[in-house]
């Protein structure tokens, strides 16, 4: 690997970024030591009766009633904790090759495990989502070693040749070769252990077992959020044992092609997807096909763009587990190549492949089915409202900006363009018209037309800067965009940031400003619908819901809805998306949290909501 001179979110050199600094490390063994000598003692704690009443039989004494008064509780609150850190690891889901199976793939996996010396796999599955994994199973808690599994998703094997591929599987055996890996691994269940730990004792009614509840609650995000730091140093890491296999080049490309794909996804495919759930009662029969089709639509110049030093790229998230792809490529030292992929990798599955596409798009329907179906439904209102507006002789110019807007939301195969086009004829400073019409003629054929009427909204209403400013900086990161737009984009940010000033900066630990919040203005019939929707998502337990103030007149209400989420900490991340995608309030927007790194937003949001708008088990 070619060491280059990049620096990294700590602005440290790509060798020192492959292993977190040592108080990061001490921080995390004092808050795993801490959560672990709390378990021991509550342990030892309860124990200590059935100790002493064992001694009292020892010494000759006879057992009363009164001793099962001593038990009965220590007992209880010994199950509790017990059955709670009693966690059974499943093996990752997906299709896992049987012998002889894919003999190519199989074939080259078992070459690049040997040259990098991983240790022996248990299996490789192959699921449906665009990623790829190395999965250690502990067995007993990790006392007796650990069981390795790979996985691939279909659609990586599809969008990658054998080169970029080979560079994907080498970084996954990076992982399990890490100098760091069995640290990391005890920190990756310590951190599930405390999460486990807050939830299980929390649905009990004990006094104690809530207690306790509060401590795990306060430990798990801190402990969660400093374990990222090692995450993102294990990334490095992996990085650089892939670019040693294979070649800093070969990583560089795999790198930038997967997080081109990923882009393009987030940008259109899945919005697109879900939206289409407002007009249609059930899902698509394909998701596979047009998911692959999605996911290389584009010009090769998006990759040079991509990794380009001075292309707006997302800021350091210390809640992030991965590194920037700027940051990733610097530390390889190596740019990736703005050409087209070989013969996909996919080709070694043979026949498997058609069969496994068949089978990941019957389980995606099945899953989504349920949620596809409430969004569907919570439409209702606004397919009725637009049908109505469409059929006035003579719409007034607010409803001529509702048109446009519930156009661009429920007809999502009809370029909405034209129905704004028709609100600012009737309304030319109407400032949401304008910066929507602006942001779409800069994503599509007329950047020049878009640019000025994103000027003019901020001009007529300067507090247009900041979500025109945002807007412009999650369109420039899409794919697809026209060379003369990029450039106009460049200059609006760089005069739109001059207006807004800095972003405004949200008070420790992730509190709103007392006047951001306010509490829900919702109807008995928009809680249930919401309700039914997520009663969709067994990890929701509990929800509460209030209003955000907008930051412009004229904006459709934007909701702030708090979740109470018991599902791995691993998969909050993903599962928020697909379910915030899957949500709709008619004429309102939607945000979701949890609270994990948020605890003082949490509290304002419950203790402004008060009782929850919504509970597992009830409608």
């Amino acid at each position: 690997m070619a060491e280059g001179g990049g620096q990294h979110e700590d602005g440290r050199g790509p060798r020192a970024a492959a292993r977190p600094p040592t108080d990061v490390r001490l921080r995390l063994l004092a808050l795993a030591l801490l959560g672990h000598g709390v378990v021991v003692g509550v342990l030892v704690l309860v124990l200590a009766p059935f100790v002493l009443v064992a001694a009292h039989l020892l010494g000759g004494g006879a057992l009363g009633p009164e001793h099962a008064y001593v038990l009965v509780l220590p007992a209880a609150v010994a199950a509790v904790v017990v059955r709670t850190l009693w966690v059974r690891f499943e093996p990752p889901e997906g299709h896992r090759l049987a012998p002889g199976e894919a003999p190519a793939l199989q074939a080259e996996v078992e070459r690049l495990r040997r040259a990098m010396g991983a240790p022996p796999l248990e299996g490789i599955v192959i699921d449906g989502d665009l990623n790829a994994r190395a999965a250690s199973l502990p067995r007993a808690l990790g006392l007796l070693g650990h069981r390795h599994v790979l996985v691939l998703g279909l659609p990586l094997l599809r969008i990658l040749d054998r080169e970029r591929l080979a560079a994907v599987i080498a970084h996954e055996f990076g992982h399990f070769t890490a100098d760091d890996g069995r640290f990391a691994a005890w920190v990756h269940l310590s951190r599930g252990t405390w999460y486990r730990l807050r939830d299980g004792l929390g649905a009990h009614g004990f006094g104690f077992a809530w207690l306790l509840s509060r401590f795990y609650g306060w430990l798990a995000p801190r402990f969660d959020l400093a374990s990222r730091a090692l995450a993102r140093a294990h990334e490095y890491a992996a990085d650089a044992a892939s670019a040693r296999a294979v070649g800093a080049q070969a990583a560089a490309d795999a790198l930038a092609t997967i997080e081109l794909a990923s882009r393009r996804l987030e940008a259109r495919f899945w919005p697109r997807l879900w939206a289409r759930a407002r007009i249609q009662s059930h899902p698509p029969a394909q998701l596979q096909a047009p998911l692959l089709q999605a996911a290389t639509s584009g010009g090769l110049d998006d990759v040079a763009r991509l990794a380009a030093a001075d292309a707006p790229q997302p800021a350091a998230d210390p809640s992030d587990t991965h590194p920037t792809l700027l940051q990733r490529l610097q530390a390889l030292d190596a740019r990736p190549r703005a050409r087209a992929a070989a013969e996909p990798a996919a080709a070694m599955l043979g026949d498997l492949e058609a069969r496994l596409e068949r089978r990941f798009d019957d389980a995606w329907r099945d899953a989504v089915r349920a949620q596809w179906q409430a969004g569907y439904e919570a439409a209702a209102a606004d397919r009725r409202r637009l049908a109505a507006l469409e059929a006035l002789a003579a719409p007034t110019a607010a409803e001529l900006a509702e048109l446009a807007r519930l156009s661009e939301q429920v007809r999502i195969d009809i370029d909405p363009l034209p129905a704004y086009e028709r609100a600012l004829a009737a309304s030319p400073d109407h400032v949401p018209s304008l910066l929507r019409a602006g942001l779409l003629q800069l994503r599509g054929d007329d950047p020049a037309a878009g640019a000025v009427r994103l000027q003019r909204a901020v001009e007529l209403d300067p507090r247009a800067a900041r979500a025109a400013l945002d807007a412009l900086q999650a369109l420039a990161l899409g794919p697809g965009l026209a060379p003369e737009a990029i450039a106009r984009i460049q200059a609006l940010c760089a005069t739109f940031a001059a207006l807004a000033g800095p972003a405004p900066a949200a008070p420790e630990d992730g509190a709103a400003p007392a006047d951001a919040l306010q509490p829900h203005d919702l109807d008995a019939d928009a809680l249930r619908r919401l309700g039914a929707r997520l009663a969709c998502e067994p990890r929701v337990a509990r929800a509460w819901i209030v209003r955000r103030t907008p930051a412009l007149s004229g904006t459709p209400p934007h909701y702030l809805v708090l979740l109470d989420w018991r599902g791995s900490v691993v998969s909050e991340a993903a599962g928020l998306a697909q379910l915030e995608q899957s949500l709709a309030l008619p004429g309102a927007t939607l945000e979701l949290s949890t609270g994990t790194h948020q605890a003082r937003l949490a509290r304002q949001v419950r203790r402004l909501c008060g009782e929850p708008v919504y509970r597992k088990g009830t409608r």
